[in-house]
Parts: structure tokens; sequence; C-alpha cells
């Protein structure tokens, strides 16, 4: 029988296929994580809501619901454990009349039988006790106090960087075009974008300042396409899960992207709410919630809208507008005008409006994990562990004697106290150096979030780690620089320096040669 590569391939690099991958290298197997940008967190994962839901809206009896839930109970040994930013802030629903109650306290019976902890309806005096500035016209809400805040984008590259020191292989840059199974094994033909795919395996030999972990292989990809076989395939693809299920299986799924558009408001604005803020659907239609990040800004949104276009992402003024107008139905003078970005993503909105997960029928080892929209991200940690102990017991593999639970993130030198500020400066110089003067992000900031284990190679995979470029300025002043140290780092040409994917290049040749005949002249 022809050998595997891999025992299992993973499709996809957000949250969900971050999660299935750390999950797996608990084990004694070989992963490999396909990616078809250059970065993890560049899909779905990177443009929602950042919350940690509670777990009473799902129907009860529902995947959606139990992952949601037990992905909630794991939340705090995760964030622990791989040092990610996370909150129990609380959720509140708001109830607007006497006469919407009864959705309410149906909304309280279902949390209940999903398992939700310490749910219980209090009054609108109750509420605004809590948030003074929740609308006068609030006559009650559902306070859930397990609710939470997180990071996505830490989420997701902890999780990533936690399943590549367990010794699963990421390859970025590398879109999956086709799958068929050949015999007992799934062949996956693949595709290099931009100048070959990137192959990140631990201790691979790299060049000078990438941390030794990143090294090109578009060479060896014969025309820029090769194939990949498995044992076992893990779909998680978000808005294209459909697409890849249905390469496999005679029982078709759709996915429709939803798009959601959101507003960002100044650190200045984040104080204006403590907990997530959503509206109980009524007469008036359903809101959009209100929430502090876990960085201290306020954001709110999303709308809803299912569109064709699975890279919809852009914004539109009428979505915007819908946006500010529905937020100020909950929380009163919200001050929009510290508004900093505006920005839209996509849910993987599947007809039947539930999870997808395992094996379908006819495809037997080839597992979904489709049509995870919300309350994905907080059941992506369940999710991974659901899959990954499928997968392990299918294939007889046994945990590994030696895993590295742990993970420590980059330190942020603004959030330390000028002793360990000085020690790390004393030691680091370029720690102290401010490049991001908005979110105080600092040179040395940027070169290890370049460096560590799946080391940011665009703009955006450096914004994801570090925040350069998310304040106030939304990168306005500091992008030359950071383009300088990523340039400096990877001895990538300033003139192939994206923004993220290839194709987002942010100068042009041109602009490179002037600029280096100038400085020949002086």
């Amino acid at each position: 029988m022809k050998k595997p590569q891999y025992d299992v391939a993973v499709i996809g690099g957000g949250v969900i296929g971050c999660a299935v991958a750390r999950e797996l290298s608990r084990y004694d197997m070989s992963v490999c994580l396909l990616e078809r940008t250059e970065d993890v967190c560049s899909g779905t994962s990177k443009a929602n809501s950042a919350i940690i839901h509670a777990g009473y809206d799902a129907p009860s009896g529902s995947l959606m619901a139990e992952m949601n839930v037990e992905g909630n109970r794991l939340m705090d040994r995760l964030a622990e454990e791989l040092d990610i930013p996370f909150r129990r802030n609380g959720s509140l629903v708001l109830c607007f009349s006497e006469e919407d109650m009864p959705g309410l306290q149906a909304l309280y019976v279902r949390g209940v039988a999903n398992g939700v902890p310490q749910l219980r309806i209090i009054s609108g005096e109750e509420v605004r006790r809590m948030e003074p500035n929740i609308a006068d016209e609030v006559v009650a809400a559902l306070y859930a106090p397990t609710g939470g805040i997180v990071c996505p984008f830490n989420m997701t590259v902890a999780l990533a960087e936690n399943a590549y020191e367990n010794g699963a292989e990421f390859r970025f840059l590398t879109e999956v075009t086709e799958i068929r199974r050949d015999g007992e094994l799934y062949e996956l033909t693949v595709r290099s974008n931009g100048d070959g795919a990137v192959v990140c395996v631990k201790g691979a030999a790299c060049g000078e300042g990438a941390g030794g972990t990143n090294r090109l292989i578009g060479a060896a990809v014969e025309g820029g396409e090769g194939t990949v076989t498995a044992r076992f395939v893990v779909n998680a693809a978000g808005v294209y899960a459909d697409r890849f299920h249905n390469m496999v299986s005679r029982r078709r799924i759709s996915i429709t992207p939803r798009r959601g558009s959101y507003c960002l408001l100044d650190r200045e604005a984040g104080g204006h709410v403590d907990k997530t803020v959503f509206q109980l659907p009524g007469r008036y239609g359903k809101g959009v919630l209100v929430t502090p990040t876990i960085h201290g800004n306020l954001l709110i949104g999303p709308t809803a809208a299912d569109i064709g276009d699975k890279e919809g992402t852009y914004t539109t003024a009428e979505e915007l507008a819908e946006v500010t107008a529905k937020s100020a139905c909950g929380v009163k003078d919200i001050p929009y005008r510290q508004v900093i970005t505006s920005f839209a993503g996509l849910r993987a909105h599947e007809a039947g409006h539930e999870f997808i997960l395992g094996e379908p029928e006819d495809a037997p080892g080839f597992f979904d994990a489709a049509g995870i929209e919300s309350p994905g991200l907080s059941s992506a940690p369940a999710i991974g562990v659901r899959l990954a102990e499928e997968i392990a017991r299918k294939a007889g593999a046994p945990l590994k004697e030696r895993f590295i639970a742990t993970r420590r993130g980059i330190p942020h030198v603004a959030a330390l106290d000028r002793e360990a500020r000085a020690a790390l400066i004393a030691e680091r110089p370029d720690y102290g150096t401010i490049v991001c003067r908005c979110e105080n992000v600092s040179e040395g900031e940027i070169v290890d979030s370049i460096r560590r284990p799946l080391g940011a190679r665009s703009l955006d995979g450096i914004k994801r780690r570090v925040r350069q470029g998310m304040g106030r300025c939304q990168a306005g002043f500091c992008t030359p620089r950071t383009m300088e140290i990523l340039s400096r780092e990877t001895g990538i040409p300033m003139e192939k320096i994206c923004k993220n994917r290839p194709g987002s290049e942010m100068i042009c040749a041109a602009v490179t040669e002037r600029k280096e005949q100038e400085h020949e002249i002086s």
C-alpha cells in the first residue's frame, strides 16, 4: 500500500484548524496544516466579535450548544497554558418591553438546559446599576457571568505555535485545489501561491534572523503544483468547507458567506460598557452587540448580510449606518466620533444552521469541521478536542510521552512595571525603541513577532501578533519603519513586503530603485 506523507492533513489555518492541530499534536501522529494565505488567522477568524459566548443562544441538544458550553468551560485553562489574554466580563441580553419578557424567559430556560451556569434574569434597575449607559427603556436583562472577551488573533496564533512546538508542520501559501480518495489514503492536490509555499518544520534550517523556523520550498514544487497524501483529512476551511466536503461525499452541504460589519472605537471609549451587551430580538428586529475588547477598545456590530462572494469582506455605508443606529438602541451616548476603523468579516453559515462535525458516511477518514459560524470562536477548544480524539481513536494513536502544554507570548513593554521594563531593555535594547506610538509597540516586539515559531511574514502578520498599527492612526506613521524591520529580519526585498498575501505589496519596485539611486548620489 502507498505510504502517506502524513497521518493527518488539516485544511485551514483559522482558529478551528489550529485548535484541531494543537490537540492532534498531543498524539503520536504526523500532522500537517495547509493554509492558502501567508499566515494563520487570515480568514473568518481575523474579523469577528472577539467574545466567548456563555452558551444560552444555541438550540438545546445541538452541536452548537454542546461545543459552545464546553469550549467556554475550557477557556480558563487554555488561556493560562498558552498565555492568551482572556477575561470573563459577563454578558447581558437586553429586553425593552414587558411584552417581550416571554422571549427573555425562553432564552433563560434554554441556557439552563444547555448547562450554562449562574444564569439569571435581572431587572432594568439592576442592569443600569451594572451599566449606567444602558438605555432607559430596558426593563430587564438576561445576565450570564461566564461570558467573556478574548483576542482572536492571539488565540489562533497561540494554538498554532503550540501545535508547531509539538511537531505539527505548517504549509503556508499552499492552496488545496482537489481532494480524491486513493484506497485508504486521501490525495490532496495543492498549488503554491506567490513565489512558493512556505513550509514551517520544527528545527528546519532558515535564513539569518528568522528564528530558525521557516524554510522556502517553492522550487521543490514543480510548476507550482504538487500532492499531499494523508490517512485522515480535517476540513476546517471556513466558507470554503462545502467545496471540499462535496469533493468526497455525495451528501452535499451548502455554506453561504454571511457578512458582518463592525466599528471599532478608540481606547478612550473602552470603558463605556464593561459587559458584552446584546439585544433580545423583538418587534424592532435583532440588534447588534456593544462590547469592550480585551485590549481596551469598544466594539459595535455586526450586521448580517448573506452574500455570494466568499471573499466579500468589504464594508458598505448602509451596513455601517445600521451598526450605529442599532447599537444606540441598547446603549446610550456611544461616542461615535471616536471610531478609528471599520471592518467586515464572513461567517460560514450552513443551510441547516448547525455545526457539521465528523465523518460523512461515504467518506471515512474525512472529518468535517464545517458550518462553524458563531459561536465558532467560543467552540474552538472543544471542537479541537472532539475531532482529535475521534481521529486518534480511529488511527489507534497513543498520547505522546512528552507533550508541551504551555506557551509564552511576546512581552508587551508598555504593560510592564518600571523594574521589569528596565531589565528587559537592558537585555534587549530594541525593546526600548518605540515604533508604534499609538499602541506603544517596541522594535523588540516586532522583531520577536517575526523570529518566533511561525513568525510573521507580512504587515498584517505582525499586527495580529503585537498590535502594531491597530491604534488611533491605523498604521499611518509606523508602517515604513515596520517594513524596514520586516525586510531586515527576513531578507524579503522592500518591494515584496505585503500587507498580507501576495498581491498586496505596499510599494512598487520603481520606488525602491529611485530611493537606492538617491541614496547613492547622496
